[in-house]
């Protein structure tokens, strides 16, 4: 039989898929909601040692309490580098220096940087959105060419197969960023 030669690894389709499902997750942990995270610092690098370095190999970050979030800078000569690196990430929080402790007090979002936030979160999701449907070209694109090797009705049920798994993914990211929405809005 000659489609046996053929055969799609639905495994990978998916599993590409959802890569594009934890970088939005990543993402959107990045997003303030008005409460503390330490996930919120992942995104900021540090000049530290003549290199580029992630918050948290230059410290230890902690949430000591809902609206605070305290960096214990290793290195005392690295605090203001710290310092600067957050007050230059666009996250709208004002660092207050004690000794090697960065304290990020969270302040409330209000209406119009929720709005804000919402939108940022909508652009992620487009973004997972074209990610998610480009694995599903490269999959179509599979079938296609193949299209030799397999009958129409198999090249319909791998179409078919493919499409089911994009059309799930999609709605999860529609679901988290219903929830995300609903996170950042909630007073």
């Amino acid at each position: 039989m000659a489609d046996e030669e053929f055969e799609l690894d639905l495994d990978e389709l998916e599993r590409r898929m959802n890569g594009a499902m934890g970088a939005l997750k990543t993402e959107f942990a990045s997003l303030r909601t008005g409460r503390a995270s330490a996930s919120m610092l992942e995104p900021i690098m540090v000049e530290s040692y003549g290199q580029r370095t992630p918050i948290n190999q230059v410290g230890t970050v902690n949430v000591p309490e809902p609206r605070m979030v305290t960096i214990n800078v290793w290195d005392k000569s690295l605090v203001t580098k710290v310092e600067k690196a957050i007050r230059e990430s666009g996250l709208g929080i004002n660092p207050q220096l004690n000794g090697t402790i960065i304290m990020l007090p969270i302040p409330e979002l209000n209406e119009e940087r929720r709005r804000e936030l919402t939108k940022v979160a909508a652009q992620y999701t487009e973004h997972a959105r074209v990610s998610i449907r480009n694995v599903r070209r490269d999959g179509m694109d599979q079938i296609k060419k193949s299209k030799d090797k397999i009958g129409e009705d198999d090249q319909k049920m791998w179409s078919d197969e493919v499409q089911a798994i994009t059309d799930k993914h999609i709605a999860e990211i529609d679901k988290a960023l219903e929830v995300k929405q609903a996170e950042i809005m909630r007073v």
